[in-house]
């Protein structure tokens, strides 16, 4: 029973992506159309372009930013999420701040943090934090509010406070809502790594896109897209491997709950 869900999974996996493949290349076997290479010459191009030294020089370190500033803005947004879901008058204090940051777009910032900071690796991750931070910071906040009040009166009566109450209580229960902020600033913080390397760089996988773009070497831009959604597509892995892990106890209870 177990092979058959494990082969079933795969063809899940790759069942549409071949269908598209095969949509893809019987619209450019013809050949007539130079912006949309066919799947053969982009498979060909890919190789060529990053098997080689761009993995280093281009790719590696657009991954290591790109680590750092989610890693950064899941700690930052966990915590300071903690901190203001926790305490009430705070949380009215820093709402309406919160909802004006919230609200800047995080590629307006980039000029401004290049005019502050310099074309650097850290101000490239600080891009990739403003915008991550967020979603994990709310999403945080109303997992923390929405803690039950039953559990929480349970908590204070036994006297389990400070560090054991947050580990014990808080964060268990805020556990899905967090999970669910991760899941969102992985995309974005995919998509802001591009952005902070298309404006003033000479590496990186947004750089390099760009360069072929405007050189009219559109296989190998291609090719560069194909990057992007394979790092994307093993995010996507990493994260689904990683909370099933961190929410086994949630996924059993919502099994059990629809089972009765």
């Amino acid at each position: 029973m177990k092979a058959s869900n494990v082969v079933k999974g795969i063809l899940y996996a790759i069942g549409l992506p071949a269908i598209l493949v095969a949509i893809w290349w019987a619209a450019t076997r013809a050949g007539t159309n130079f912006f949309v290479p066919t799947p053969g010459v982009l498979a060909e191009t890919f190789a060529e372009t990053w098997f080689g030294e761009r993995i280093l020089s281009d790719v590696l370190p657009s991954i290591g930013r790109l680590i750092v500033g989610v890693a950064s803005a899941i700690l930052l947004g966990i915590v300071a999420g903690l901190l203001i879901g926790s305490v009430r008058w705070l949380r009215a204090l820093t709402e309406p701040v919160l909802e004006f940051f919230r609200a800047i777009p995080p590629p307006v910032l980039v000029p401004v943090l290049m005019l502050l900071m310099g074309i650097t690796d850290s101000m490239k991750v600080v891009v990739i934090i403003s915008g991550c931070v967020w979603p994990v910071l709310l999403n945080t906040i109303e997992g923390v509010r929405a803690i039950d009040s039953v559990l929480s009166d349970s908590a204070h009566t036994y006297g389990i406070g400070g560090a054991a109450r947050i580990r014990y209580l808080v964060l268990p229960s805020a556990a899905p809502q967090i999970m669910a902020g991760v899941r969102q600033c992985l995309s974005i913080g995919l998509i802001l790594m591009v952005i902070s390397e298309m404006f003033a760089s000479s590496s990186g996988l947004g750089f390099t896109i760009v360069q072929f773009q405007r050189s009219f070497a559109i296989p190998e831009m291609w090719s560069g897209i194909v990057v992007l959604g394979l790092i994307g597509v093993a995010m996507s892995f990493i994260f689904q491997f990683t909370e099933r892990r961190i929410l086994r106890w949630y996924h059993g209870l919502r099994e059990v709950e629809n089972a009765a």
